[in-house]
């Protein structure tokens, strides 16, 4: 039998790394970054996120990026943003936001979530950021299973899922709610060790001992990569 890792042991890197982003963690100063990206980008929310229905002011945004940077510290949740990565290699405009949420680490199963932020479409900004999260997840926390969900009409979400190479695993029928309070079907994507992903070899260490490198760089950052991301 396994040990269950314990979450505020594992040492996370300050960045993940891809060719064109950089993945951090919340922290505080983040706010008028975070609300200038929410005011631009609330009627493309809207009809999706719950937690994007009012324009933010900045102190509700600081407080949002101080709540996410708790959380994070805690390892109850793992809420990152994702920045261009600027010529000195240092994090640039906020595109969106990403993160592997509702862990179970005895598994270890993640959930990744994603949202982009309006006028940067086309660029393949999500689909980057996903690969690369998926990558660590499997390669540096043991992941064995990593799942996207979002609503089965949220047709942009699910063509993101299938270009990093998350299989449909099926859609679950009226098991949620929308945001207008309404029942909703949620399609439930997946890359599961052993199938989509390669079976670790007993020569690799187990996430285990979860000590990643001090920066994830670009060499780790594809997951099924097929080609430049269209989105």
């Amino acid at each position: 039998m396994m040990d269950t890792v314990e979450p505020l042991m594992i040492d996370w890197p300050p960045l993940l790394q891809s060719e064109r982003l950089l993945l951090r963690a919340p922290q505080a100063g983040d706010g008028a970054a975070l609300n200038e990206a929410m005011v631009q980008s609330l009627d493309e929310l809207k009809p999706w996120l719950p937690w994007a229905q009012q324009v933010p002011s900045l102190e509700q945004s600081e407080l949002t990026c101080r709540q996410m940077a708790a959380r994070f510290a805690q390892r109850s949740d793992l809420p990152l943003f994702i920045f261009a990565r600027a010529a000195d290699g240092g994090c640039a405009r906020l595109l969106g936001g990403t993160g592997l949420h509702r862990a179970d680490w005895s598994v270890p199963r993640f959930e990744i979530g994603y949202w982009r932020r309006s006028g940067e479409q086309g660029n393949g900004w999500i689909t980057e950021a996903v690969r690369t999260l998926a990558r660590f997840a499997f390669d540096h926390l043991g992941a064995r299973r990593v799942e996207i969900r979002m609503s089965s009409d949220n047709l942009k979400s699910r063509a993101v899922a299938e270009r990093c190479g998350f299989t449909l695993e099926g859609v679950l029928r009226q098991d949620s709610l929308d945001v207008h309070g309404q029942p909703r079907d949620t399609a439930v994507y997946a890359r599961v060790r052993g199938a989509e992903e390669p079976v670790r070899s007993a020569a690799q260490p187990r996430a285990a001992s979860r000590r990643p490198q001090p920066a994830i760089t670009a060499a780790t950052a594809s997951v099924a990569k097929r080609g430049r991301p269209r989105r």
